[in-house]
């Protein structure tokens, strides 16, 4: 490891050292008796850290990872078990009670909504609801294409297992509405073309995030390269950029399951 890596994740650590310090104190003071929690069940590409972004503007959230793309999976003491190359794996086993003892480290207690997301919880969100009785859970899914698109220009993989795994997820998702207690289901879409509808809707569902800000500019990753940007719907931009070969195999996987696509109203795109 180089000289600025080593440097860079010195830093890291350090900033985390003093959220918990700080946090630990804040705990200690003003603490509330009683914290709800909230998880935004998002596959990766479909906005997840735009809608993190908007829950946090609330007074009322406290968000366990304030860095980068704001996951309580990139914690110091979580990277290992949930970052790991089996993250994918939902039969994966892992101690909640542990990881929930980590994540109180950071979260800020004297919020009224304690906020966790990370992509694979969608894989695993019943054994979250286990260990989290109270918890809320905010499903968000998008375009299958648009995604398919992101993971094959982010990561560098075949348009056959872009589509696989946009399909995965969607599973995934649909069994989370069906099983889990307490949903709510929004779409990139929706959230992107009908902000203020939207906005409503997760605060009908977290009352005590009425104070939510749509109209700021946000820092989530987006195809543009802004960090500084307004809510916009990017899908269009983004499933022009995928080639016709592609778009061919991936309408080849998509259409054995469109029933799983109609679920969520997305179709076919000849």
């Amino acid at each position: 490891m180089d000289e600025k890596k080593i440097l860079k994740l010195i830093v890291k650590r350090l900033y985390y050292f003093g959220v918990r310090k700080k946090i630990f104190l804040n705990n200690l003071l003003f603490k509330k008796n009683k914290n709800q929690h909230l998880f935004i069940l998002s596959p990766p590409y479909c906005g997840s850290t735009l809608l993190n972004e908007i829950i946090s503007s609330s007074s009322n959230v406290s968000c366990n990872n304030n860095l980068g793309n704001r996951e309580g999976q990139n914690l110091p003491e979580t990277f290992k078990i949930l970052f790991g190359e089996d993250k994918w794996d939902s039969k994966k086993d892992i101690d909640w009670q542990y990881i929930h003892k980590v994540w109180d480290k950071y979260w800020d207690k004297s919020k009224e909504i304690l906020l966790e997301k990370s992509p694979p919880n969608i894989c695993r969100a019943i054994n979250i609801e286990k260990e989290f009785k109270d918890a809320k859970f905010i499903c968000l899914v998008r375009n299958p294409y648009a995604q398919a698109e992101g993971i094959i220009r982010r990561n560098n993989t075949s348009a056959k297992y872009a589509a696989e795994f946009a399909l995965k997820c969607l599973r995934y998702q649909q069994k989370n509405i069906k099983e889990l207690k307490q949903t709510l289901l929004i779409s990139y879409e929706q959230l992107t073309k009908h902000t203020e509808k939207i906005k409503k809707e997760i605060i009908e569902f977290i009352p005590e995030i009425n104070d939510i800000n749509t109209s700021m500019k946000f820092s989530a990753h987006n195809l543009r390269g802004d960090s500084n940007m307004s809510i916009i719907n990017l899908n269009d931009e983004k499933i022009a950029k995928i080639k016709k070969k592609d778009l061919n195999i991936i309408n080849s996987i998509f259409k054995k399951e469109n029933s799983v696509l109609n679920f969520f109203g997305y179709k076919i795109i000849n």
